[in-house]
């Protein structure tokens, strides 16, 4: 496929994708796939680097519009084009940034649409569970898995239980092992 093609095709899928968290999709639904990937789209992974260019278009001649200073915050991949990826983070901003430095470690972002406010990890999937630590909203935490309503995550040495509809960097109902 030539290469205005196939960029015209990934901008396509970016504009008939739905904005903000996704909902799940039902088993027998078809997935959309990434065109190079073979892997589904949209789906979330995580910066690689400290420092990763968000450009405007999928080349190096393209102008950088930010610069993510932040190694393992989540983001959402929403199209594919050759050896780039166009990514979505927490506040909707979207750009394209090279494929290798993303990362399929699965994190999260403790509801950074509450800015200020205090939730709880939990021991056990639970909300009667004892309390195991408190996290400001917008704190990074690695998603160990989830069971469609709680996940299990870890940061700064502690694990616990957070409910799945209080991070972004998983779907509701998503299922992770």
């Amino acid at each position: 496929m030539p290469h205005l093609a196939r960029l015209v095709l990934a901008l396509f899928v970016v504009a008939v994708a739905p904005c903000g968290r996704v909902a799940a999709q039902a088993a027998d639904a078809p997935v959309a796939r990434g065109t190079v990937s073979g892997l589904p789209l949209p789906r979330y992974v995580s910066l690689k680097s400290d420092r990763v260019n968000l450009r405007e278009g999928p080349s190096k001649d393209h102008r950088v519009t930010w610069v993510f200073t932040r190694a393992g915050l989540p983001v959402e991949i929403i199209a594919e084009f050759e050896t780039w990826r166009r990514i979505r983070d927490s506040e909707g901003s979207d750009g394209w940034v090279l494929h290798s430095l993303l990362s399929g470690r699965r994190t999260a972002l403790v509801s950074p649409w509450s800015k200020g406010q205090i939730f709880t990890m939990r021991e056990r999937a639970s909300e009667e569970a004892a309390v195991v630590a408190r996290l400001e909203a917008g704190v990074v935490v690695d998603v160990r898995r989830c069971t469609g309503t709680w996940c299990e995550v870890a940061v700064s040495n502690r694990r616990g239980f957070v409910a799945q509809d209080k991070l972004w960097g998983v779907y509701p109902n998503e299922r992770i092992e």
